[in-house]
């Protein structure tokens, strides 16, 4: 379905390139490029080329002047990206020279695309469903191999299909209660209630195991975010360092180096990390150190995982006690670490096991003993990090986690229709109420993939769409 308007923008990241590519969709898009394109063969227009063919030839004003060699290519409604004619530019990968002819497009009759809109038009013409619609942008923002494979999952409909094996059985289940209501002589009422009971607790599992798997699947999507605390030289940025395997971090024997906070994502077996080093916990009169010791305290609050790095060559200082402090704070996972596992260790697990009991901490994770020196340990580390972000869900079943918070939100709807369908059935109300509550359950689980939701919601999803998608 061609929307009212030929939309265009710059499909590739701007600055400087080998290669940018223009794209436009709509109604009006090969006549378009029928004025703005001219195949180096002369004797040929555009349409003169079979389609999905490579046209190599020159942009062109209105006044004939070259603006840049470029390759065309076209594909026509319904076999593109947006189900619309679509044209592709593909030129110099400079910022002026597409500038220049994402202009001209416009003065031809185009009008710049709105973000996501490419994607959005693909979604309204039902080449995708609204999951994988969203998964676009998730594969295009993946940090690591397994949020991909997340990513790769909805886009190739394998959540989806998910989604409508469910909306499925909940439709079969209205189906036979419906046969029911309408031959009452064939006495089949009370066979079909009990098996509602048991499809319906069968269907409450299956989505609650999705609902489940909703924590690990918007870490790999969004990242994990993750402050790194500890005392002054307790090796907090060489431990950055490691897991980010480069020096992001200045490391120096003088305490204080750390002032302000230094976020980056890091890539630990597979699952992203939103890494914050921050500054060391310690009273200071320093002004802009003392700011950065406030940060600190912030970013343990606030992030989902705490990595608090003692340094195991040296007993407890005064410092590591308000670092106990700051923990029973934290409302996150919390891993400790004892740092400097290359050198005479002075500080057992067994002492810090005790400060924990004492503390009263009881979100620590675990306890591992590393060299952020020597990388002796981080596998330890990772295994840990790795086993709190995917609990009791398999590595191997990324493709089918949820990864958004709507559809989180959505699915946690369903479920308490589902239970409400329970009472319903427990109550012994007729299978008219039983349907209703179904029903609702069902138009639900459509919200995730598109079928039943609100125009605004739908504009609001592909906004958060970069330009050109």
């Amino acid at each position: 379905m061609q929307q009212e308007y030929t939309i265009s923008a710059i499909a590739t990241p701007l600055g400087e390139g080998g290669i940018g590519i223009i794209r436009i969709s709509g109604s009006t898009a090969i006549e378009i490029a029928e004025n703005i394109f001219k195949p180096y063969n002369a004797k040929k227009n555009v349409l003169s080329f079979e389609e999905r063919s490579a046209i190599f030839g020159h942009v062109i004003d209105e006044s004939g002047n070259i603006v840049d060699e470029a390759i065309c290519i076209i594909m026509k409604a319904p076999h593109s990206y947006t189900c619309e004619d679509v044209v592709e530019l593909q030129c110099h990968g400079g910022s002026m020279v597409m500038q220049e002819i994402l202009s001209l497009t416009y003065r031809m009759g185009a009008r710049p695309a709105e973000r996501g809109e490419f994607t959005k038009r693909a979604f309204l013409n039902g080449r995708l469903d609204l999951s994988q619609a969203q998964a676009v942008m998730d594969v295009i923002q993946s940090k690591t191999k397994a949020s991909l494979r997340v990513a790769a999952g909805h886009l190739n409909g394998q959540f989806s299909k998910k989604i409508e094996i469910l909306r499925n059985e909940i439709l079969n289940l209205i189906a036979h209660l419906e046969v029911s209501i309408d031959y009452p002589e064939e006495d089949i009422e009370s066979i079909v209630l009990d098996e509602a009971r048991e499809k319906v607790d069968s269907i409450i599992d299956e989505v609650q195991s999705m609902i489940d798997s909703a924590a690990t699947g918007i870490i790999l999507r969004e990242g994990l975010q993750t402050a790194i605390i500890g005392r002054p030289n307790a090796g907090k940025s060489s431990l950055m360092n490691r897991l980010l395997g480069q020096e992001r971090a200045i490391v120096t024997d003088i305490p204080g180096t750390t002032r302000d906070s230094i976020e980056e994502y890091a890539n630990i077996g597979g699952v992203p990390l939103r890494l914050a080093d921050t500054a060391g916990i310690r009273t200071t009169d320093d002004v802009v150190e003392k700011i950065g010791v406030e940060k600190a305290y912030s970013y343990a609050k606030e992030s989902s995982l705490v990595m608090a790095v003692f340094d195991g060559s040296c007993s407890l200082q005064p410092e590591d006690e308000e670092l106990f402090k700051l923990l029973a704070d934290c409302t996150g996972h919390i891993i400790i670490i004892i740092n400097k596992g290359d050198l005479d260790q002075k500080l057992d697990d067994n002492y810090i096991r005790e400060k924990i009991n004492i503390s009263g901490l009881g979100n620590i994770t675990e306890i591992v003993n590393i060299s952020a020196n020597t990388g002796a340990g981080v596998e330890s580390l990772e295994k840990s990090i790795k086993k709190l972000v995917y609990g009791s869900n398999s590595e191997g079943q990324e493709r089918e986690f949820v990864n958004d918070a709507r559809q989180k939100d959505i699915l946690l709807k369903t479920i308490d229709l589902l239970k409400e369908t329970r009472l319903t059935l427990a109550i012994g109300m007729s299978e008219d109420f039983v349907v209703i509550d179904l029903r609702s359950a069902w138009e639900k689980l459509g919200e995730i993939t598109g079928q039943y939701l609100s125009e605004d919601i739908i504009d609001h999803i592909f906004k958060n769409f970069c330009l050109g998608k």
